[in-house]
């Protein structure tokens, strides 16, 4: 194996004086959760308020810093963006206190990437990044403490542009994992693999190029960082396909993408150097193989860092196959809107709830024998039982208060006082046709069993499937599936997912039983075909590559027609 060079060592030896102070405020983040949950959230909830109380907003529904727990879900209701919306256009005005007190100050908006509507902007404060930041080190610096020669390597991280637009006052609308990582000092930017600027390059195409190519060069990766496992993948995707380029480009210190303006191909031009010895060696791997294997090509990777839980667990087996089941670390709950959990143990989806940061509360989703969800009952989070299933609310510094993100949670445990949470699914990826209540997360675990029960070994592609209502009579679910598969493997792939879910949901199997729905259907497409519609579905949203979440479930008839459009399909 290579010396470590010696910049590498210097950085590592300033860095541990980081770590260390990271390692104090993790503990302590720690011993709060252990003991403590309940008053840490009742004092973040005064925090939050406090911080916005002479904001118009705020004023008019009375929401003062006093306000107990009890007397402040008293005054205001359970909310939706639409809540917010008339604020939030006054902000975007120029008007940023018709939402935000005076001292809590507005850096951007992170756009959400909506699946029926345009993007939503959710605003984000000072004090909010401050928070976001602080949960993302408690992330990584258990990853360091667990991981302790991940000091002398560095991290792969896939971003997105905070500055993606502007708004007429000048406010940034983006992405706010680039934010964060634009405000990062220039010493920790030497501890990413991928130069921030690749974030600013427009051409989603040449991103991934560029992206690819500072990955490859880099034997001293030690960490993957992406919330999407489907963008690792694709990452992975982009250097086979442009091999014999990054290679060159490797070889002579170069990145040749065309098209760069001249200001980003010089900031980029600084992280490059001639290497023609990895460039030989990875030429020699790509011969050997047909493809750049990533333990080969990165020998020094210590864990993963990607979304476990949830529908995306469907790329998992894809992605420890191609890593030779390297341990990953769930990246925890979180979205434009804020950090839910900070997991800290290696191949588990769950994570403890982030009680420092924002006020949470949970609408109890409990199911009856029949299958239907008795009267809603709101829950603190020291009084979450464990096992059982709820939407999670929240109210944040940046002014969303008991705001439903829609995202379904499990409590597995606790960690002392606080609860272990894992995502399911959103609340709105759930289909009923005649009352079954099918979830994302039963798509994905039915129709990964199906795949192996027909012999099929999914992990060796990156194939994808949706399935919808197909309204016929009786109506019914048709699977979308762009894996290769025999007209015979199509109808048994049909057929098993079919029992398959009925097996997880008794009220699909009463209903297939009774002849109120008909058996599952399935329909192959092609992988460019499925390319094309998940681009029209980007530009539809306004949302970026790396925040596309795939639909494994979409409860919407028309799927087959709105699919056909966006894939160009006559």
């Amino acid at each position: 194996m290579a010396s470590i060079p010696i910049r590498q060592r210097i950085r590592s030896a300033i860095g541990g004086i980081v770590r260390r102070r990271l390692l104090k405020s993790r503990d302590r983040f720690l011993e709060t959760a252990q003991h403590r949950c309940e008053e840490t959230q009742a004092r973040t909830l005064s925090r939050i308020l406090k911080l916005n109380a002479d904001s118009q907003f705020s004023r008019q529904h009375g929401l003062k810093s006093h306000l107990s727990v009890a007397d402040y879900q008293k005054q205001f209701p359970v909310s939706t963006y639409d809540t917010f919306r008339s604020a939030i256009d006054q902000m975007v005005a120029g008007d940023h206190q018709a939402l935000l007190g005076a001292a809590n100050p507005l850096l951007m908006y992170a756009l959400t990437s909506g699946t029926t509507s345009s993007a939503k902007r959710i605003p984000v404060t000072k004090q909010f990044v401050k928070d976001y930041r602080r949960g993302w080190q408690h992330w990584g610096i258990s990853i360091h403490e667990q991981y302790p020669e991940m000091k002398l390597r560095k991290m792969v991280q896939l971003i997105s542009h905070h500055d993606v637009e502007r708004t007429a006052s000048g406010i940034p609308c983006g992405n706010i994992s680039g934010l964060v990582t634009a405000m990062q000092s220039p010493i920790i930017r030497k501890l990413y693999t991928i130069p921030w600027q690749v974030s600013l390059v427009d051409d989603p195409l040449q991103r991934r190029i560029l992206a690819a190519r500072y990955a490859v060069a880099d034997p001293w990766a030690g960490m993957f960082v992406t919330a999407n496992p489907s963008s690792l993948i694709s990452l992975l995707n982009t250097a086979d396909e442009n091999a014999e380029s990054i290679v060159r480009d490797i070889s002579d210190g170069t990145a040749l993408c065309a098209e760069l303006a001249s200001g980003l191909r010089t900031q980029l031009s600084r992280r490059l150097k001639p290497n023609p010895e990895r460039g030989r060696a990875i030429e020699k791997i790509f011969e050997q193989h047909g493809s750049l294997m990533p333990q080969q090509l990165w020998p020094n990777l210590c864990v993963l860092g990607v979304w476990t839980g949830g529908s995306v667990s469907a790329y998992l087996p894809e992605l420890k196959q191609r890593f030779g089941n390297l341990p990953i670390r769930d990246h925890g709950l979180h979205a434009s809107e804020g950090r839910m959990t900070i997991p800290i143990q290696d191949d588990s989806s769950a994570g403890i709830l982030d009680i420092d940061s924002h006020f949470f509360e949970f609408i109890a989703q409990p199911i009856t024998a029949s299958g239907s969800a008795n009267t809603a009952e709101i829950l603190q989070a020291h009084q979450l039982e464990v096992d059982g299933c709820y939407e999670i609310l929240l109210t944040t510094s940046s002014g969303l208060y008991r705001y439903n993100i829609h995202d379904v949670v499990r409590c597995r445990g606790f960690y002392g006082s606080t609860p272990l949470l894992e995502f399911l699914h959103k609340a709105a990826h759930i289909s009923s046709i005649t009352g079954e209540k099918i979830t994302e997360s039963q798509v994905v675990s039915a129709v990964t069993d199906a795949l192996t029960s027909i012999g099929y070994d999914h992990r060796s592609g990156s194939g994808v499937f949706t399935m919808t209502p197909s309204w016929a009579d009786p109506p019914g679910y048709q699977l979308f599936v762009s894996h290769q598969l025999s007209s015979e493997q199509v109808i048994r792939l049909a057929e098993q997912a079919d029992r398959r879910l009925a097996e997880l949901n008794c009220e699909y199997d009463d209903k297939r039983r009774s002849g109120r729905l008909h058996q599952m259907v399935c329909q192959c497409v092609t992988g460019e075909q499925w390319r094309r519609f998940t681009e029209s579905r980007l530009r539809h949203s306004g949302g970026s590559q790396e925040q596309y979440k795939h639909p494994f479930l979409l409860p919407d008839p028309k799927f087959e027609h709105r699919f056909k459009q966006g894939a160009g399909i006559a």
